[in-house]
């Protein structure tokens, strides 16, 4: 089956969440600049969240450009990617109407969390399908520090939001700032497998 069909689904849903997610701003009601102010930690999720869909989507279409074929366990991998990330909008805005209160830190977490793994998931399908640990997908994430790391912070952040929710968000921050540095382990042996 070919990744055309996968890609464009991929991409529409992505789209529809960051619609979702601005969506949930609400227009405050004056002209005031001080109308503004309790807008802040909604803005502020909305921020972080669209950077980490961001983060994804870019590396989704890396990681779909390293796929040879897309097979049945491709696609349930990649819907269930999607089913963690729709669920964006939700706890991005639950946790910023609540000014990143502990519980909605943590179940944001959570959903941070369980994008990565799926994410995770994703990425061993491919690797699967295309032949294991030989695969050019395996060969350039290699021993994926980076995704280790950022599953390991963002489980450490769900239990601290309960008693420093400000450390659990500079956790999930901190991870944001680790995958914008751009990844070029897959473009690169992309690059180096072309004849």
């Amino acid at each position: 089956m070919g990744k055309s069909r996968l890609e464009a689904f991929s991409d529409g849903v992505i789209a529809i969440i960051i619609t979702i997610m601005v969506l949930e701003m609400k227009v405050p009601h004056g002209a005031s600049i001080e109308v503004l102010q309790p807008l802040w930690p909604v803005f502020l999720s909305y921020v972080l969240s669209f950077i980490y869909v961001g983060i994804y989507w870019n590396n989704h279409h890396h990681l779909l450009h390293a796929a040879k074929r897309v097979s049945g366990g491709i696609l349930w991998a990649n819907l269930h990617l999607l089913f963690w990330l729709s669920l964006f909008p939700f706890i991005t805005g639950w946790m910023g109407e609540n000014h990143f209160a502990a519980t909605p830190t943590a179940l944001y977490g959570v959903g941070l969390l369980m994008a990565a793994l799926a994410f995770w998931l994703l990425q061993h399908a491919i690797i699967a399908s295309d032949g294991g640990e030989h695969s050019l997908l395996a060969e350039a994430l290699g021993n994926n520090l980076k995704g280790k790391l950022s599953v390991f912070f963002h489980a450490i952040a769900i239990g601290i939001a309960f008693y420093l929710p400000w450390l659990a968000m500079a956790c999930h921050i901190l991870v944001a700032l680790m995958w914008l540095i751009p990844d070029r382990r897959i473009e690169n042996a992309l690059h180096r497998g072309e004849p």
